[in-house]
């Protein structure tokens, strides 16, 4: 891009936001009706173009119709008929208690929208996690600019096209480009941001919000363990964590990045992940109509390069042409080798082996910390040391990332994981101000809060110790 065309677009685009200004200070979406309006047509805007949708995840990531419409569609929908049924009752004044103190006073808190926001999404989801934050934005009343990934082309192309086929551009606008076109964005004022991708971008995020003093969330990733203690249902604890890892080629934030297995039952754990990974994706996994590929060459290079760390001992076939790598397991890591060193987001499962729980607790202690945690045990005690002893943004006990489709459940990271949460209520209260406001009596007045003060002080004391 030349600096012209650079000058144009950042033009472009504070105009964008001007605009969009303009429209949220005339108080349109402040309205529930309207609120609610939007997010149906949101909804039918996904029924409406489902092919369109689930062609163009498998244009970017090969993504079988099955993981697509489970993991970007039909979630959508449960995720916006959540947000219609509940909206006036999270929009509604909530009336809370007011101190002694305060007497012949009332409190409230008032649930206004920050006004024009930017969510930015990723490229592993590149549907699913622009619709879910834009349903707690809409539900809240912002205007809002999104930035669908540009790593997932044919997604972002289409996302850009419905969005200005059923929204007024002042309201909701995606904007589709590259680095450049982010970092446009990112020196754009906005009053929120939500991002969801690499910590390392993330940062970048942070730092350009904080120019602005404007608040972020950050839904990002790490390196999340999957123990598999030695009390366990293992034929239920295979299926499930094979299924959690290759589901999208392993390119899932919470997908099992590695796994810690009692050392008594890793050779049964490892025959019986081999039998399953064949049962999943037959003999070559390549053939299958139920495997996804990974997004890019960049991506698909960086794999391959972690494959050279331990042994491979199932899959490990590759093929450029196709972006395709195999279902892998590896053995003979450490944290020090680089495959324990990132998030590897593929379909690589690294196996270690420990003796005691204890153990296994340092191994993920001494990582930063993950979005997610899987433990398999029958064990209620050992269960407990985990929860306790470990700390991560979210999990399952005896699952795989199944917590993420909750909407009771507030889904988010912690540390190098990300910051703040969404899904459900949590993502209206994510895109919410909380507005306090005390309504004080006429009736009386109290003159012992204003000066002069004397020896009132005296009776402060006093009255303090009574409320206090």
């Amino acid at each position: 891009m030349t600096k012209k065309e650079d000058d144009m677009a950042s033009t472009d685009i504070s105009q964008t936001i001007a605009d969009m200004r303009r429209y949220y200070n005339s108080g349109q979406t402040r309205s529930v009706t309207f609120r609610i309006e939007q997010l149906s047509k949101l909804k039918s805007m996904i029924r409406s173009h489902e092919d369109e949708i689930i062609q163009a995840l498998y244009h970017d990531l090969k993504k079988p119709p099955f993981e697509s419409y489970a993991s970007e569609i039909g979630i959508m929908y449960v995720e916006i008929e959540h947000a219609i049924r509940h909206i006036k009752s999270w929009s509604h004044p909530k009336r809370v208690a007011t101190p002694i103190l305060h007497f012949l006073s009332s409190s409230r808190i008032y649930q206004e929208p920050y006004g024009v926001v930017l969510i930015m999404g990723p490229w592993n989801y590149p549907f699913n996690l622009l619709i879910a934050p834009l349903v707690g934005a809409i539900a809240a009343g912002n205007c809002v600019v999104i930035k669908p990934s540009e790593l997932a082309g044919g997604m972002s192309g289409t996302f850009a096209g419905l969005i200005s086929k059923y929204f007024h551009p002042d309201y909701i606008h995606a904007v589709e480009g590259g680095v450049e076109t982010s970092q446009q964005l990112l020196a754009g004022k906005f009053d929120y941001i939500f991002y969801t991708g690499s910590t390392a971008v993330g940062r970048v995020v942070m730092e350009a919000a904080a120019r602005n003093l404007t608040p972020v969330t950050l839904e990002l990733g790490g390196k999340s363990p999957c123990i598999v203690d030695e009390d366990v249902s293992l034929d239920y604890a295979v299926k499930r964590i094979a299924w959690g890892k290759f589901f999208n080629a392993g390119q899932t934030c919470i997908a099992p990045d590695y796994c810690l297995v009692h050392s008594a039952i890793k050779d049964v754990f490892l025959e019986k992940m081999k039998k399953t990974i064949r049962d999943f994706y037959g003999d070559d996994p390549m053939q299958s109509p139920d495997y996804a590929r990974i997004v890019n060459e960049k991506h698909f290079q960086r794999l391959t390069r972690l494959l050279g760390d331990g042994n491979i001992i199932a899959g490990g076939k590759t093929d450029a042409a196709n972006l395709y790598i195999a279902p892998t397991l590896i053995e003979g890591v450490s944290l020090q080798d680089g495959i324990m060193q990132e998030e590897i987001f593929g379909p690589l499962l690294p196996i270690m082996a420990f003796d005691r729980l204890e153990q296994a607790i340092d191994m993920v202690n001494r990582l930063p910390r993950p979005l997610a945690l899987y433990f398999f045990s029958n064990n209620a005690r050992n269960q407990q040391e985990i929860l306790t002893k470990t700390s991560y943004g979210g999990g399952c006990i005896n699952d795989t990332i199944s917590h993420i489709g909750s909407l009771t459940l507030p889904f988010g990271g912690i540390g190098n994981s990300g910051m703040g949460a969404y899904h459900g209520k949590t993502s209206f209260d994510t895109f919410s101000h909380s507005k306090s406001i005390l309504t004080r009596s006429n009736l009386i007045d109290m003159p012992l809060r204003y000066p002069p003060y004397g020896n009132k002080v005296t009776f402060l004391k006093w009255l303090f110790r009574v409320i206090g």
